[in-house]
């Protein structure tokens, strides 16, 4: 019998950077959203008391 030593190929490092700057994107996006909401949030706020 032959042993089936097969080693897989480099493309776990490919997947990981690939995996690695979609969650650093989606993190700066969310966070981009979070500032604008609670921007929003704010001047809201201050509007009701002006009123």
């Amino acid at each position: 019998m032959a042993e089936n030593n097969r080693t897989k190929p480099q493309q776990p490092n490919a997947r990981e950077a690939r995996l690695k700057a979609a969650l650093k994107a989606n993190m700066a996006k969310r966070k981009a959203q979070a500032r604008a909401r609670a921007a929003t949030g704010s001047q809201t706020a201050q509007a009701k008391d002006k009123d």
